[in-house]
């Protein structure tokens, strides 16, 4: 999805430090998940320890619509077919039980910045449990306990400190901020990598199409290529 054309300020787009990557993505997006994993994986075979500051790039309010079922479920077949490691599986749950929304999910992971929850750390395991949640589990991580449940099981989280803090509305404020810089002509889409040194990556290594827009066609990935992930890693 591309945004509209007005400029972001720099402080606004990424973390400064040099050792961190911005991710900006939604929760719901397939392609963001593989991206993180990639770069996640690839950091852990090296043994390069790595900090992530996730953004929300909201789709739903970019689109005015939740991102419907039937587009996930599609890139979610076609990238689990070329890469099963990441043990993702259809969703097989009542379509009933199906996030309506990913806004709950992503204002907790800002929310868990707090260095009192988690820091960056905790963030960033938090956004990863919530994927994994979601993507390989069938959970619905729209409802408040089951991301409170998925955040028990985050070792750098606390779960309580968590739950004090969206019970507050922590996060939320962070999410609609971030949709604003979102907006801007810098952040392409979900997912969107910066680091330090001026590197910027849009959906990285992937080359795909949808063979006829949906809801009549399927989504088709071409190519993956997860060397971005080691070019980047060894820039930082």
């Amino acid at each position: 999805m591309t945004s509209p054309e007005f400029p972001v300020a720099p402080d606004l787009l990424q973390n400064a430090s040099p050792g961190t990557v911005t991710v900006w993505s939604d929760i719901g997006c397939p392609w963001a998940s593989l991206a993180l994993h990639t770069l996640h994986d690839r950091a852990a075979g090296r043994g390069q320890e790595l900090l992530f500051d996730h953004r929300a790039f909201p789709l739903e309010l970019f689109n005015r619509r939740g991102t419907p079922k039937l587009i996930v479920d599609g890139e979610v077949v076609a990238i689990a077919g070329l890469r099963p490691e990441l043990g993702w599986r259809p969703w097989t749950e009542p379509d009933s039980t199906y996030p309506v929304t990913t806004l709950p999910p992503m204002e907790a992971v800002q929310a868990a910045k707090d260095p009192v929850v988690g820091g960056l750390i905790g963030s960033d395991e938090l956004d990863g449990a919530l994927r994994r949640a979601f993507y390989a589990e069938g959970r619905c991580i729209s409802v408040h306990s089951v991301i409170l449940d998925v955040a028990e099981g985050c070792s750098h989280v606390d779960a309580a400190a968590l739950a004090d803090a969206l019970a507050r509305g922590a996060g939320r404020r962070e999410v609609y901020d971030q949709w604003a810089v979102a907006r801007g002509r810098e952040v392409q889409g979900s997912p969107h990598l910066f680091a330090a040194g001026g590197t910027a990556l849009h959906n990285p290594g992937v080359v795909y199409h949808w063979t006829e827009p949906p809801p009549l066609g399927f989504p088709r990935l071409d190519e993956y290529d997860h060397q971005w992930a080691d070019h980047l890693l060894d820039h930082l």
